[in-house]
């Protein structure tokens, strides 16, 4: 039997997929000052927020840092929330 045939005979269920128990907390964002140090904004993945230091507020933050031309690598790191904006769209 093709392909075609097995999947238009397959019977659709929705109630495979387990129902969503909260909202995920990550956000997309842009970081302002990556630690590459190539000063132009990445954009990352805002997982968790924390208090900082002295009255601040730091962002747990998902992006990708250049390690060496050419050679790309990914980066979790706290970065304080003056560096952090939230992307809404791609020319944010």
């Amino acid at each position: 039997m093709p392909m075609s045939q097995r999947v238009a005979a397959a019977p659709a269920t929705t109630s495979a997929l387990p129902a969503p128990v909260e909202e995920c907390p990550a956000r997309h964002c842009w970081v302002l000052d990556p630690a590459d140090g190539l000063h132009v904004r990445r954009p990352g993945l805002l997982v968790e927020w924390r208090q900082g230091g002295p009255g601040g507020w730091e962002g747990r933050v998902v992006y990708v840092a250049q390690l060496r031309p050419g050679e790309w690598t990914t980066l979790a790191e706290w970065v304080p929330a003056t560096l952090v904006r939230p992307a809404t769209s791609s020319r944010d």
